[in-house]
C-alpha cells in the first residue's frame, strides 16, 4: 500500500479524516489556505506543511481533498499552482468534497487526459463521525481505481462504498441529503406538535424512539432540538450548498422532489434570519417563533 500521500484543505472534515492517515502511519504533506491551520495539523500528527496545493501533492501517489464547494474545489485543482497539473501520473485524486455531478464528471475527464486515477467520494457522518472514523463514504468512479484506494478511504469510515462511474458517489450524496431535509422537518414538526399538545416532549420522542419512527435524526438530534442548541453539526449554509446541487440536478433528469424543494426554502428563510451557521436541526425554530 501506498505510503505517500497529499492532502487539501483541513476543514471541520479534512483535519481529523488526515489525522487519521497519519495516525495509521502514512506520510501526509498538507495544505491549507488558512497556513495557521496546516502548521497546526502537523504540530499534531507531524507530516510535512506545503504553501501550495501542487506542493502537496507533488510525488504523492495519492492526494485527497474535502473543501466547501464546486469552486473551492476547481480553485485548488485547477486554479494557480493547482494540485492536478502537479500529480504525477498513475496518481489516484480522492475527491470528499460534496459537489455538482457535473463537476465530478468533469475533474474525472481533466484527471482521466492526465493520466490519472479520480475518484468523487462525497462523506456523511458530520464532524463526529470524522473524529471518531466513523464516516459513510459514497464513491463514483473506476471500480479498479476504488479497489486500489478503499483501504485508504476505511481508515476513517466504518461503510466504504462504490456505487458506478464518475457522477454516482454524488449523486448518492444527494440521495442521503433529500432522506435528511424530509427527516429533519417531520422531527421538527413532531416535537413542536408534542409540545403544543401539551405532552411531555422528552418522554414521547423516547418511546416513539423505539419503534418504526425511530432514526439517526431522532436519536441525535431530538433532545438538542429540545434543548435549544444548534451551535454545532452540519450548517444550513451547507446544506442549502447541497440541496442546490440537488434540485438542480433533480431538473436535469426529471426527477420530482416536493417535499425537499420546500424544506429547501425553510432553509433559505433561516439564513434570511442569519442562522445559516447553525445545525441543519435548527428548522424547528422557524415553528416554534409562529403565534
Amino acid at each position: 500500500m501506498t505510503r505517500k500521500l497529499g492532502w487539501l484543505c483541513l476543514g471541520t472534515m479534512g483535519y481529523p479524516m488526515a489525522g487519521h492517515l497519519a495516525r495509521s502511519g502514512f506520510d501526509l504533506r498538507v495544505y491549507n489556505r488558512t497556513r495557521s491551520v496546516a502548521e497546526a495539523w502537523v504540530s499534531e500528527y507531524g507530516g510535512e506543511l506545503a504553501s501550495t496545493p501542487a506542493e502537496a501533492v507533488r510525488g504523492a501517489d495519492c492526494a485527497f481533498a474535502c473543501t466547501g464547494n464546486d469552486q473551492d474545489l476547481l480553485g485548488i485543482l485547477l486554479g494557480p499552482d493547482g494540485a492536478l497539473p502537479a500529480l504525477k501520473r498513475g496518481a489516484c485524486f480522492v475527491d470528499h468534497t460534496s459537489t455538482s455531478a457535473r463537476t465530478a464528471r468533469q475533474l474525472a475527464e481533466e484527471a482521466t487526459r492526465r493520466g490519472i486515477d479520480f475518484l468523487d467520494a462525497p462523506v456523511s457522518g458530520g464532524e463526529a463521525g470524522a473524529i471518531e472514523g466513523a464516516l459513510t463514504i459514497m464513491v463514483g468512479g473506476e471500480e479498479p481505481v476504488f479497489a486500489r484506494a478503499e483501504a485508504l478511504l476505511a481508515r476513517y469510515a466504518k461503510k466504504v462504498c462504490w456505487l458506478g462511474p464518475s457522477g454516482a458517489g454524488q449523486l448518492t450524496k444527494m440521495v442521503n441529503q433529500i432522506c435528511i431535509a424530509g427527516l429533519l422537518q417531520a422531527l421538527a414538526e413532531g416535537l413542536h406538535f408534542a409540545r403544543r399538545a401539551g405532552l411531555d416532549a422528552p418522554r414521547a420522542i423516547d418511546v416513539i424512539s423505539q419503534g418504526a419512527a425511530q432514526s439517526w435524526q431522532m436519536d441525535h438530534r431530538a433532545r438538542t432540538m429540545l434543548d435549544g442548541r444548534y451551535d454545532f453539526g452540519f450548517a444550513v449554509d451547507w446544506m442549502r450548498k447541497d440541496l442546490a446541487n440537488t434540485l438542480e440536478e433533480a431538473r436535469r433528469t426529471g426527477a420530482t422532489l416536493p417535499v425537499t424543494a420546500l424544506v429547501d426554502r425553510f432553509y433559505a428563510a433561516l439564513q434570511d434570519q442569519g442562522a445559516g451557521r447553525l445545525d441543519t436541526s435548527s428548522l424547528l425554530t422557524l415553528l416554534e417563533t409562529r403565534p
